[in-house]
């Protein structure tokens, strides 16, 4: 990908991306990096909107280390072997290559941002929309233990 210096300013309106739907019941809009008009070297920001009672960014790890932050709602967070609630105002810290997953468990949409570094995809995006998501327990670690259960369903 081609970084350009611009001379002018670059605005991504978060009313104007209509972003991705994945079949673990989230949408996420690229804010910098992907499809947005901002693109930048060191790391990638977006807004994910998870459904009520289960919508989901599903188990897997990555290459980059990365921030969510939930901007409202109420989440089920797991890390490596560690499970938490987060909720509004919050943020929690990923490092690279550790399996982790966020679950809406409230009655409301839960809206996140996540921050990544550096910049660049991440396979778990296309492993979803394929159907390839390694699931836990099998072709990953498992998750801890009481989690809410990871979302392997197919795209329809």
């Amino acid at each position: 990908m081609d970084f350009i210096t611009p001379n002018k300013m670059i605005i991504a309106d978060l009313n104007k991306i209509e972003g991705r739907r994945y079949p673990a019941r989230r949408r996420t809009q690229n804010l910098v990096g992907g499809a947005s008009p901002i693109q930048a070297r060191s790391f990638c920001v977006g807004h994910v909107t998870l459904d009520p009672r289960g919508g989901q960014v599903p188990w897997h790890n990555q290459e980059q280390e990365e921030v969510y932050f939930i901007l409202e709602g109420t989440g089920e967070m797991c890390l490596g072997n560690e499970r938490q609630i987060l909720t509004t105002g919050q943020a929690a810290y990923i490092p690279p290559g550790i399996f982790h997953q966020l679950t809406n468990i409230g009655d409301t949409p839960l809206r996140m941002m996540y921050i990544y570094g550096p910049a660049g995809d991440v396979a778990h995006w296309k492993q979803e929309l394929n159907g390839t998501l390694p699931r836990a327990g099998l072709e990953a670690p498992p998750l801890p233990e009481g989690a809410w259960p990871q979302c392997t369903e197919k795209p329809q």
